[in-house]
């Protein structure tokens, strides 16, 4: 099939990839001419396992094209994916303004029937405002639909979950234009589940907050953990082999980050509060995990007990391992803390140090190529991201090469006993301190 995607950022471009791997012909539109000119050189511009592969081998089969104009990606696309930004505003409500402006672009491009679809993360109704505003601005008598086909990528493994899916959401109220969604997706091996917009659309903001609302959950139990003498590790391991709760999403740490949570969290906290129906639960969530990372951080401070002009290694930049994100990164929140409180801070990150270079906070950061390096002479470790290479560092090197041998580990990836074994002084989350033999 002939599909366009308009928007070639981190979803966009993994989608459109992908259906070009399958064997449609796509053409992916961006109004950023330094991005597309980018991509038409082979250059991507993110960091996610296997996506550069398929990518280059699409572009030469033809089967992926990139383009800035979108009366071409119009004209082009049997089916048409809206894939442009929907950041946040300040009292956590979604800025609707790139979907609005794309609708209105499509819309006055419209020369036949064309099926157009939601595909970023966008509050419930919005599908029923875009068909609005391209009534408005499109042609008399020109025939379309709307549908809403929400995304479920998880970073580091977008392209294993847009090829393999664990199911696809279809939502629609159009016999006709649902016929053509099937279609799309019939080289996918998945559940396909079929739903009016609506409910289509409020599936992925519902679907996130329940994650994140297992990670506050164990986070709060590792903080019930740490005062009883209890084993968060444990706790969640027992929990999780119930199968009606399952151990994924239960891994105590810094808290959650990255683009995608915080910003659906606080989306769908406005969405039920303009619906008049608060979710005063999902608001507890927020606050679970703004209180992980400070409670972090004072047990840093009273190992240390001031942090001015300490030098402390953070292993760890983007939000979690296998991506160059550092959006919304707790772990650049922590290192933004360190700083301001005039520690001396040295970090590492196997994907990720080329973004955080172009953060303000970068200036005052010394960035190493390996995580020993960065840990040279440190009187403090903070592990911030779980990346594996961490998990498998030579101990030895590591207690030689710091001043002071303290680890906190915030994402509990070290082995507690082994640390102690060579001699270091261990935190993890809900682990409590283990001493060194």
């Amino acid at each position: 099939m002939k599909l366009t995607i308009i928007g070639s950022g981190y979803v966009g471009l993994t989608t459109g990839a992908c259906f070009a791997e399958v064997g449609h012909h796509v053409v992916c539109v961006d109004n950023d001419e330094r991005k597309i000119k980018s991509l038409l050189e082979g250059k991507i511009p993110i960091y996610e396992p296997g996506l550069e592969t398929i990518v280059r081998k699409n572009v030469v089969s033809k089967r992926l094209q990139f383009t800035t104009n979108t009366e071409e990606g119009v004209d082009h696309g049997e089916v048409i994916f809206i894939a442009v930004p929907t950041p946040p505003q300040a009292d956590g409500s979604v800025d609707l303004s790139f979907i609005e402006k794309v609708a209105r672009e499509i819309a006055v491009c419209l020369g036949s029937y064309r099926v157009i679809v939601d595909k970023s993360t966008v509050p419930v109704k919005t599908g029923e405002r875009v068909a609005q505003t391209i009534r408005r601005y499109a042609k008399p008598g020109v025939e379309f639909d709307v549908v809403s086909n929400p995304e479920f990528l998880r970073e580091g493994s977008a392209v294993e979950d847009l090829m393999s899916p664990d199911r696809i959401v279809i939502g629609g109220n159009s016999d006709r234009a649902l016929a053509v969604m099937q279609k799309v997706y019939e080289p996918f091996v998945a559940p396909v589940l079929v739903t009016d917009i609506n409910s289509a659309e409020l599936i992925k903001h519902a679907a996130n907050s329940f994650l994140a609302l297992k990670i506050s959950y164990v986070n709060a139990l590792s903080e019930l953990c740490e005062v009883s003498g209890a084993d968060v590790e444990k706790v969640a391991e027992g929990i999780g082999m119930d199968k009606r709760i399952g151990r994924s999403f239960l891994n105590a740490g810094l808290g959650y980050g990255g683009s995608c949570f915080p910003k659906d969290i606080a989306a769908f906290i406005a969405i039920a509060d303009q619906l008049g129906t608060p979710f005063d639960l999902l608001k507890e969530v927020q606050k679970i995990n703004a209180r992980q990372l400070n409670r972090f951080l004072d047990s840093v401070r009273e190992a240390l007990w001031v942090l001015k002009d300490k030098k402390i290694a953070v292993w760890g930049l983007s939000f979690k391992p296998n991506t160059d994100d550092v959006r919304s990164s707790v772990a650049i929140n922590l290192v933004e803390t360190l700083v301001k409180e005039g520690a001396e801070v040295t970090a590492y990150d196997p994907k990720a140090m080329d973004k955080f270079r172009e953060l303000p906070i970068a200036s005052k950061v010394t960035l190493t190529d390996n995580p020993i390096e960065a840990a040279r002479d440190a009187e403090a470790l903070i592990v911030a991201t779980e990346w594996p290479e961490f998990a498998t560092v030579d101990l030895q090197e590591l207690r030689d090469a710091m001043r002071t041998p303290l680890i906190f580990d915030g994402r509990n990836l070290l082995d507690p006993t082994a640390a102690a074994s060579y001699g270091f002084q261990y935190r993890g989350i809900g682990r409590g301190t283990l001493a060194a033999e």
